[in-house]
């Protein structure tokens, strides 16, 4: 047994040498030839020597033969024996080795243990050796001494110079037999050469033996049958065109009729699943409002319909649509703004704006009128500012047995020359707008090109040459062909439809016939008008030159909807990839700018917003009564105290007697109630109302909750709606009728209401009195003290200032119960004790400086009369008004007060009751507007943190929606 493995052995090694060589051989001939010139210089000439001689020399297995490009060495058992006997020693030998190491592995540790425990203890060498930075500066020491001693020694020059010449030798042995390798290789290819030039000497030859005529005759001969075999493929492609198109109809009713079925059943406890164009429409409509410049990663696919004005480009899309769904014109703009049309299959033929619930029926004349005044409507509304056109996107959706699904957008028709109803920059606009849209990488172009006009005139052309130079993504479509028969050049046309006439480049090129020139024809008429006209027409009948395939409508929308999803499958993942890359860089943007906030778009912070203000109009009905009252009667007073003391008080003051005193008051009181006082008190209200709620705002600032972005837009809402609130007008009558009653009474019933008359009057005239010396302090100038602590001097108007001042004190001291006017005796008087004094002044300046000074002393005098009628409260109730000490100031001043009383407590009422719900109202209403008007949140919900969030937010939406159009569409593969 062990023998026959040895002689298996044997052979399978034999074998592997054979192998090995062939392949040394076939990759390395030019090693092969070098072996076989070595040989022949050796003196042994080219045959083999034997067992002996293939022993000594055993490279020559490798030698080549130059004429086969490499052989072998007949076979020997020799040397197979010598092979097996190396191999088969290397394998023992292998064992042995390993067997070896391992037991003397085994030997050898025990040995080291030994010989480690007999070994003396050298701890004692670790206190006498270096250690760490000793022992480092030590290593650097002995390598400063080693290439000391290197630069020291000098190398012999003979052993130098043998070294060299050594090298020398090898060098050009190497070079010899490298040489001999190229030309062995340059003589092999040489006869390969050879061999390939008398190959085609000899085919060249053959070829030469027919003649040019008969040649000439064949070629006839063969273009007429291409010529008749064309014709007879046209008719069969026609015939089964009709074949088909006939079944396609069958089949369009019947998967209607699915559909019809499939949309009534009842799928209540499922979601409706989407189809893949509408979902790709609504990635586009995101990306539109994400960017409307699409200069982030928006570069999906869509067909993008460009063309001349008036080219027909329209009346392409409305074909491919099968509806007449755009508003028409003659010879005028109609496309004032790019339309997107989303394409798709359904049940019914029906149209739908993406912002309308509302859907058009298109098989109903009256709705497609309807739906084309609503598309003439909104490019109208577009544009805005005195434009022609508009940038902002329309978007609907077409749904229909049948349709190819795509997504299209129309663009408004290239103007060469412009009319004055237009903009100055419409030409410019439209052209930088239509190359926007095809400078997207993945747009397919439908160029539209009209075949009734000279093809010199088309200005589509060269910008879609521009934009796609190569054509890859380009379809040429030549429209109103009808036309161009019995205009133009039939040969020219022929040249356009193949590509020949334009120096443009298209994937593809198409003739379609867009309608009769009547604006009332259907798609279906057109249709049937476009399929009789080519099957008539001897344009396209003549040598057959233009293929079937190249010509009407439907064709048209097959070719470019293949290619939309075709370019869609390509380029989907590397859009999606893009934005999920932006999504990462915007995610880690927020983590590390707003690691503890949530990502709130402008809409949610927005109604977080709303709900807080909302909140604060609720606390409003939380405050106290007595906090209302306090406020009312401080604003009250604050309106009205300004009346009482000009127009009441002080006039009836001044009246000389208690009758008349008290006969004025009554008459003014009942006129100013009659006229000005509810209005005041609805004005004092409303700002008392306006106020408590701004204090609730501020506070809300203040607690640690609060969120200082949404300031702004609080501030913003609250300023709108308290402009625009106004009080019940029935409130002002109901107040009129309350003060009237509450100032017919005179008399102060108990002590209390004495006291806080008194007080109120001593107060209010203080508070005057605050204001007439702060009126005179800037009249006379800073006092003698101030002047001397703060080194401040008198103008030269404050000293007659004070000049006069003094003249009208001594007249207020000689009669302490002085008119609040000045004779002209007294003016004249004092006017001439001035210039005794070369104090130089007029009587107006004379009673400019009277009136703060008696107002001074009537407001000192009144504080006086308040003091003693403070102990008079008895006495004024045994004799009345005919009291000996005068009173009646007092008694006005309680009159005033209860009015202001009993008027704050029925605003408090109005408020809690009615204002603060109609405040909440108009707050409401406020609030809603502003949440529709995008450019408003805008301007106040902004920052960092708000533009940061939105844009995150809108790339995520674009993401995921990406996603999952691309799962349905693998799911769809």
């Amino acid at each position: 047994m062990l023998r026959i493995y040895q002689n298996s052995y044997r052979r399978t090694a034999k074998k592997a040498v054979v192998y090995s060589t062939k392949v040394v051989c076939c990759n390395h001939s030019t090693l092969c030839n070098i072996t076989a010139s070595h040989y022949q210089r050796s003196g042994r000439g080219g045959s083999y020597g034997g067992q002996q001689h293939q022993r000594q020399h055993p490279e020559f297995l490798l030698a080549g033969n130059p004429a086969r490009g490499w052989s072998l060495p007949p076979p020997s058992r020799g040397y197979g024996m010598l092979v097996v006997r190396i191999i088969r020693g290397a394998l023992k030998l292998r064992y042995i080795v390993l067997g070896g190491a391992i037991g003397g592995g085994v030997s050898l540790s025990k040995k080291y243990e030994d010989w480690k425990d007999g070994l003396p203890d050298l701890k004692w060498l670790e206190d006498a050796m270096p250690q760490g930075e000793r022992w480092s500066q030590f290593s650097r020491n002995l390598l400063e001494v080693g290439s000391v001693v290197k630069n020291a020694i000098d190398i012999d020059p003979k052993l130098k110079q043998l070294g060299e010449d050594k090298l020398t030798e090898w060098r050009s042995w190497f070079d010899s037999r490298l040489d001999d390798a190229i030309e062995a290789a340059d003589i092999q290819g040489t006869q390969i050469i050879d061999t390939k030039e008398d190959l085609k000497a000899k085919t060249t030859v053959a070829a030469l033996g027919i003649s040019a005529d008969e040649s000439r005759k064949k070629y006839d001969k063969l273009q007429s049958q291409v010529e008749t075999l064309q014709t007879e493929i046209m008719n069969v492609q026609i015939k089964y065109q009709k074949e088909l198109e006939k079944m396609e109809k069958e089949n369009r009713e019947l998967r209607q009729q699915y559909l019809i079925l499939k949309t009534n059943r009842k799928t209540s406890a499922k979601k409706i699943k989407k189809s893949l164009i509408d979902m790709y429409s609504e990635v586009l409509d995101e990306l539109s409002g994400y960017d409307t410049g699409y200069t982030m990663a928006d570069h999906l696919p869509r067909v993008v319909v460009v063309g001349d004005q008036s080219s027909g480009k329209t009346s392409v899309l409305e074909s491919i649509a099968k509806a007449r769904i755009f508003p028409r014109g003659s010879g005028e703009m109609m496309t004032r703004a790019p339309v997107k049309v989303t394409l798709a299959e359904g049940p019914y033929h029906v149209a739908q704006f993406r912002d309308s619930d509302r859907e058009y029926d298109l098989t109903k004349e009256a709705e497609l009128a309807e739906l084309r005044r609503e598309v003439e409507f909104r490019m109208r509304a577009s544009v805005r500012g005195g434009k022609t056109v508009s940038n902002e996107v329309i978007s609907m959706t077409v749904k229909g047995p049948g349709l190819q699904r795509m997504v299209l957008v129309d663009l408004p028709g290239i103007i060469s020359t412009m009319t004055v109803d237009m903009a100055s920059d419409t030409k410019d606009s439209i052209h930088q707008m239509t190359k926007h849209y095809m400078s997207n990488p993945n747009a397919i172009i439908l160029c539209i090109q009209d075949g009734s006009v000279d093809a010199e005139r088309s200005n589509v052309t060269d910008l879609v040459m521009q934009c796609d130079p190569l054509g890859r993504r380009t379809i040429f479509v030549l429209t109103k062909v009808d036309l161009a028969e019995e205009l133009a050049d039939p040969e020219r046309i022929r040249k356009i439809l193949s590509g020949k006439l334009f120096p443009m480049k298209a994937l593809g090129y198409y003739a379609v016939v867009t309608g009769r020139g009547r604006k009332d024809d259907s798609i279906d008429a057109i249709r049937q008008y476009e399929e009789e006209f080519f099957k008539n027409s001897k344009l396209f009948h003549r040598r057959g030159v233009i293929m079937p395939h190249q010509v009407t409508s439907r064709n048209l929308s097959l070719a470019v909807s293949d290619r939309f999803w075709k370019m869609v499958r390509e380029t989907i993942e590397q859009q999606a990839d893009a934005f999920k890359a932006t999504r990462f860089n915007l995610e880690t943007e927020w983590k590390n700018n707003f690691p503890r906030l949530r990502e709130s778009g402008r809409d949610e912070l927005f109604d977080k917003a709303k709900g807080e203000i909302l909140d604060e109009v609720i606390n409003l009905s939380q405050i106290s009564a007595k906090k209302w009252d306090d406020a009312l009667t401080s604003k009250l007073w604050e309106k009205l105290s300004n009346y009482v003391f000009e127009n009441i008080y002080l006039p009836a003051a001044q009246s000389g007697s208690q009758n008349s005193f008290n006969t004025m008051v009554d008459i003014k009181l009942r006129q100013w109630t009659e006229q000005a006082l509810p209005a005041k008190s609805v004005e004092a209200g409303w700002e008392a109302l306006q106020q408590e709620f701004i204090h609730l705002m501020e506070r809300s600032k203040k607690t640690v909750e609060h969120d200082g972005i949404f300031d702004q837009l609080k501030a913003a809402v609250v300023d709108e709606a308290i402009r625009r609130h106004t009080w019940e007008d029935k409130a002002i009558d109901m107040l009129r009728v309350i003060q009237l009653n509450t100032l017919e009474d005179r008399f102060v019933h108990d002590k209390a209401e004495w006291d806080k008359a008194v007080k109120f009057l001593e107060d209010s005239v203080n508070g005057k009195l605050v204001q007439t010396e702060e009126t005179l302090a800037q009249m006379l100038g800073p006092g003698r003290v101030k002047r001397f602590t703060q080194w401040q001097y008198l103008s030269q108007d404050q000293e007659k200032r004070r000049s006069v001042k003094g003249e009208l004190d001594k007249i207020l001291k000689n009669d302490a119960k002085h008119l609040p006017t000045l004779s002209y005796d007294e003016l004249t008087t004092v006017r001439k004790n001035l210039q005794r004094d070369n104090v130089e002044v007029d009587t107006d300046y004379i009673r400019q400086t009277w009136f703060p000074v008696y107002r001074k002393y009537f407001l000192q005098q009144a504080l006086q009369r308040a003091k003693d009628c403070r102990k008079a409260y008895y006495l004024y109730t045994q004799q009345g008004a005919e009291c000996e000490v005068s009173c009646n100031d007092v008694v006005l001043f309680w009159r005033i007060q209860k009015v202001i009383k009993v008027t704050g407590n029925a605003l408090r009422q109005q408020v809690i009751n009615r204002e603060a719900r109609r405040l909440d109202k108009e707050i409401k209403a406020v609030l809603d507007e502003f949440g529709d008007d995008e450019e408003k949140k805008s301007h106040l919900l902004t920052g960092k943190r708000v533009l940061l969030a939105e844009e995150l937010i809108k790339v995520r939406q674009i993401q995921e929606k990406l996603e999952e159009f691309i799962n349905s569409l693998n799911q769809e593969k």
